[in-house]
């Protein structure tokens, strides 16, 4: 299998609304994403693509149009978390996105793999799909999903 990984950068805040220690106060990260594509090598003489996958910009303006630039500089908060919903809302103009789980990086990267395959899936009618997606919260500190 031949794959291709692209990596993004983003910063977010979030908080986890019942966790037994600092991550239930408001808090932001850089979070990174891995985005692991798989598909056919285009053979196309005089194609822009040829002899690749998917051209690595390609991938990051999709990924930024249906991901990274949502979540940039956003507050991801689950939607039952009332109290930080409506302060959110009386800030004019603030950058929210409203998930409905919890934003554990186990969830916003389930999120994330659901977003981005749907971007992904067949681009070319080659076969191309997302294979596996990591979201790393911190430097130490990272989830994987993978397409079974």
């Amino acid at each position: 299998m031949l794959t291709i990984t692209r990596k993004l950068e983003f910063d977010a805040g979030h908080r986890i609304p019942d966790h037994k220690s600092q991550c239930r106060n408001l808090h932001g990260h850089r979070y990174t994403v891995e985005i692991t594509l798989v598909g056919k090598v285009i053979e196309a003489e005089g194609n822009s693509d040829n002899g690749m996958i998917m051209d690595f910009s390609d991938v990051k303006t999709l990924a930024k149009q249906h991901l990274v630039d949502v979540w940039d500089h956003a507050f991801l908060v689950y939607e039952k978390d009332t109290a930080v919903r409506d302060f959110l809302a009386s800030l004019p103009d603030h950058k929210t996105v409203i998930i409905d789980r919890i934003p554990t990086v186990e969830n916003l990267a389930r999120i994330a793999f659901e977003i981005l395959k749907a971007a992904f899936t067949d681009h070319f009618g080659t076969g191309l799909h997302l294979h596996k997606l990591v979201l790393h919260e911190t430097p130490n500190c990272w989830a994987e999903v993978t397409d079974d």
